[in-house]
């Protein structure tokens, strides 16, 4: 039987000699992608979506082919999912996802590939294909719902010199800014990388993210002034960090998890790929609350018509990944 979860004793988790039991051979572990994306057993065709589909062919990669679609394409288990075009082997997957799903903290890529034999450059890879099945549209939160702000980067005393010089002011000069909202009914969170913490960004984010009815609470910041919610804030700056039901330490415990991983993990995340990373630690904190398992079949749901090909992880964009503009 799994045992519980460390940290929420009405979850059960996996051991490492579970996972190793239900994912013994190449065929166990593919039989339980297959469950996990087509739970009642039904292949269906990633193009059309029938079920109509032929299994089993004789096919160096591909194992069914649709009845439906024109010219009958040809498909695997991996087709229309972020798997797609990966040599990576199914065991190899299995276990990515529970290392993905059960490391609080991230786990990074020379981890990764330590663990499952693969090279570091492959585990990069997979790990930005899982970070993007936690990527889905949600509904705006009912409230009371807390919003704040942080910075991500390094600290100034350890960016090269020519770095160094070229920042001038004072805070948060040459660091990333993230915006994130906590909901207090459901501990939802939702975060993203924005280029500007002015007032139309902060208030877009809000007004996106929260129901019309919902209490906002905020710190002082003058970006919230005017915000069409009911809105309160507490004074940071005075020392003030609760007041009746006002205080924003729910989402604040979001950013030292985060941080966490920036400083104990992956040591550093570039502007350029930020936003998947918040996205990475977005999800994991929304499905603490679910066992390892179920955790894990979510993981593979999410990867249901999704695609990122390397050339397109790599190529410069010349801005934060998913950052919302100014």
């Amino acid at each position: 039987m799994a045992r519980k979860a460390p940290g929420k004793s009405h979850r059960k988790g996996l051991t490492l000699l579970e996972v190793a039991d239900m994912f013994r051979d190449e065929d166990a572990a593919k039989a339980w992608i297959a469950e996990s994306r087509w739970p009642d057993g039904k292949a269906k065709c990633p193009h059309c979506g029938t079920e109509n589909v032929q299994s089993n062919i004789k096919h160096k990669t591909m194992t069914h082919r649709c009845r439906q679609c024109e010219g009958k394409p040809m498909f695997s288990l991996k087709t229309g999912t972020v798997m797609e075009g990966s040599n990576l082997k199914y065991r190899a997957w299995a276990v990515g996802i529970y290392l993905f799903t059960t490391n609080l903290k991230g786990i990074s890529s020379m981890k990764l590939h330590r663990e499952l034999g693969i090279s570091q450059k492959s585990a990069w890879f997979m790990l930005h294909r899982l970070r993007l099945t936690f990527e889905a549209d949600a509904s705006p939160f009912e409230g009371p719902v807390e919003v704040d702000e942080t910075y991500m980067g390094g600290k100034r005393k350890n960016m090269p010199k020519h770095v160094r010089e070229e920042l001038t002011g004072r805070g948060p000069v040459g660091k990333t800014a993230v915006v994130g909202a906590k909901d207090r009914a459901t501990n939802r969170v939702a975060a993203e990388v924005v280029e500007s913490t002015d007032r139309d960004t902060l208030q877009d984010f809000v007004t996106e993210n929260t129901d019309p009815d919902a209490t906002v609470y905020t710190d002082e910041a003058s970006a919230y002034e005017g915000l069409s919610r009911n809105h309160e804030a507490v004074k940071h700056s005075v020392g003030e960090y609760v007041r009746g039901m006002a205080s924003t330490n729910g989402v604040e415990s979001f950013w030292s998890m985060l941080k966490r991983g920036y400083v104990g993990t992956y040591h550093k995340m570039s502007p350029k790929h930020l936003n998947r990373y918040v996205k990475e630690f977005e999800g994991r904190h929304n499905v603490r609350e679910s066992d390892t398992a179920e955790q894990m079949g979510g993981v593979v749901a999410g990867m249901e018509g999704k695609r990122l090909k390397y050339e397109t992880l790599v190529r410069d964009t010349g801005r934060a990944s998913g950052a919302r503009a100014a």
